[in-house]
């Protein structure tokens, strides 16, 4: 596996070093594949599942460091406003949840209190150790086999719109199969 150092180079994006909070999510990354003893992720690449708290930056740095990507079903997204993700091993079936300090915020403007506080958060995320940043623990994460990467099952037709329903996401209404915005679950409205 690859140092921190390593990816913070590969997140600059034209010669601008990257975010703090992709600093952090990198970090985040590392101690959990260090905690489930994770040293290969080529041979992890469809065994290592990924949940993210939040849509911000922590996606974007655990693709660039797990290889884990929404396309390939190994990462997910439970928006729950929060710089926390758990790192789910289906090969031993342990997980780590890794979720980001508050604390660590104020410690870094204390820590570098003549710079910036994005260039304070930045170096305290580089420098702080793991435990002034983060609160890990192992969890337990309980998927459905339709979340799994590989699952297949047969698609459905919505009853209602016609459009079709993949890996088990109609609902049942009635006798009627419906897909889930026409059961009522839209997060959109037609024009």
């Amino acid at each position: 596996m690859k140092e921190l150092e390593y990816y913070i180079e590969a997140a600059s994006r034209n010669g601008r070093p990257p975010r703090p909070g992709i600093i952090l999510a990198i970090r985040m990354c590392l101690i959990a594949l260090k905690r489930l003893e994770i040293t290969d992720l080529i041979e992890h690449k469809r065994t290592l599942i990924v949940i993210v708290e939040t849509d911000r930056c922590l996606p974007d740095a655990i693709q660039l460091v797990t290889g884990c990507r929404l396309a390939n079903r190994t990462l997910k997204v439970r928006d729950m406003g929060k710089m926390a993700a758990a790192f789910l091993d289906l090969t031993t079936g342990r997980a780590v949840r890794v979720a980001a300090l508050e604390s660590a915020n104020r410690k870094a403007v204390q820590l570098y209190p003549a710079v910036a506080r994005e260039e304070a958060l930045s170096l305290a995320y580089r420098t702080l150790n793991d435990e002034e940043l983060y609160d890990a623990e192992f969890v337990r994460v309980n998927l459905i086999p339709e979340d799994l990467p590989g699952y297949r099952a047969p698609r459905v037709i919505c009853e209602q719109c016609g459009e079709g329903i993949a890996f088990r996401r109609e609902v049942r209404a009635g006798d009627r199969t419906l897909c889930r915005a026409c059961a009522g679950e839209r997060y959109y409205a037609p024009l």
